[in-house]
């Protein structure tokens, strides 16, 4: 999708999937001026959103703009659109890919906002969209510290949006950004993937911290040392450093540690006070990428031979073989050593 003159009409999105997080990126691009029409599975919900401008299920209260059209309808919702924005969970990404391909224009790109691997291989999601869209097709990443409920709102929000097609990326970031939403580029979507599915494993353990009650010392120190972890694993699959000191990495986990919005951050917070799994994801009422993400994170760092203990300590109670309070007794027990390595960077 090339970049438009200015005066030129704004290009035509289709937004897929209508969960909370589809839904506010959907209206916020509608509000830009932009033709949307937003695609879902959930006749009930579509109809809410079409009919009363609200999605009653995700986003209750909220009033979505009167522009924002709504369908099940996924060859209907391809037909002239520009742009194709994915936000599904990553378990349904590979699946919606292959739905959406026989219907997307062929001058349209694909962008998505879903955070996670592939699971069961624990490839990353624009390999998965390389193999089902094939060659030629511009594809980018939308990251960065966002809750749904505030970007909907309209309360300021910043994000970055990755491409290996630096004219895409930057078209993809003229949709989103606006006056309360800052949209930034950059080229490395390995990392910027890295860092939005890794930050939900490590909200986990700092939930599960809070819900133990074990102060503010603890959860600054577990954010940090789990940048570090993000950080090794993003130098040995060849992610660039400053793709995590950003938005994508560091910010997007702080955000999600700290906020009570993060679905990630409550499963942890219930696991602390001693409720069940299965008991905490059926309260949550939506899905929880880190109980399968924390698997594929391991994944990768058994390929690459890195240790990951918070990761890998998080990955042991979501299976139920560690306790929330054995597992901290493991970090503790760790041996002394300097905080970073000299070779971290390269």
């Amino acid at each position: 999708m090339a970049m438009s003159p200015p005066d030129a009409p704004k290009p035509a999105v289709a937004v897929l999937g209508a969960g909370s997080w589809g839904t506010a990126l959907a209206a916020l691009i509608a509000r830009h001026g932009h033709p949307t029409v937003l695609w879902g599975r959930d006749a009930d919900t579509v109809a809410a959103i079409d009919a009363r401008h609200e999605n009653p299920r995700y986003l209750p209260g909220l009033v979505l703009p009167d522009a924002l059209r709504a369908t099940t309808d996924l060859a209907a919702a391809l037909a002239g659109a520009d742009l194709v924005l994915v936000v599904v969970p990553s378990h349904a990404f590979a699946g919606t890919l292959r739905a959406l391909a026989p219907h997307r224009p062929a001058h349209a790109g694909v962008a998505w906002a879903t955070k996670g691997f592939e699971p069961g291989s624990g490839r990353f999601l624009h390999e998965v969209a390389g193999e089902v869209l094939g060659d030629g097709v511009p594809l980018a990443v939308v990251t960065g510290p966002s809750f749904a409920k505030e970007v909907a709102a309209g309360l300021p929000t910043a994000l970055t949006v990755h491409s290996d097609d630096a004219a895409f990326a930057q078209s993809v970031a003229e949709a989103l950004h606006g006056p309360s939403f800052r949209a930034y580029t950059g080229d490395d979507m390995l990392g910027a993937e890295l860092g939005g599915a890794m930050k939900n494993v490590l909200a986990v353990a700092t939930g599960v911290a809070d819900g133990m009650q074990l102060g503010l010392n603890a959860r600054a120190g577990l954010i940090t040392r789990g940048l570090n972890e993000m950080l090794r694993l993003n130098q040995a699959i060849g992610g660039q450093p400053e793709t995590l000191m950003g938005l994508a990495g560091l910010g997007d986990l702080v955000l999600t540690c700290t906020g009570d919005l993060s679905r990630n951050r409550r499963l942890g917070l219930a696991l602390g006070r001693g409720q069940s799994i299965d008991d905490a994801v059926r309260e949550i009422g939506q899905v929880v990428e880190s109980v399968q993400t924390a698997d594929e994170v391991m994944r990768q760092a058994e390929r690459h031979g890195i240790e990951l203990p918070i990761s890998s300590a998080v990955r042991d109670v979501l299976h139920g073989t560690l306790t929330p309070s054995d597992g901290l007794k493991q970090l503790l027990a760790r041996e002394q050593k300097p905080e970073y390595p000299t070779d971290l960077f390269g």
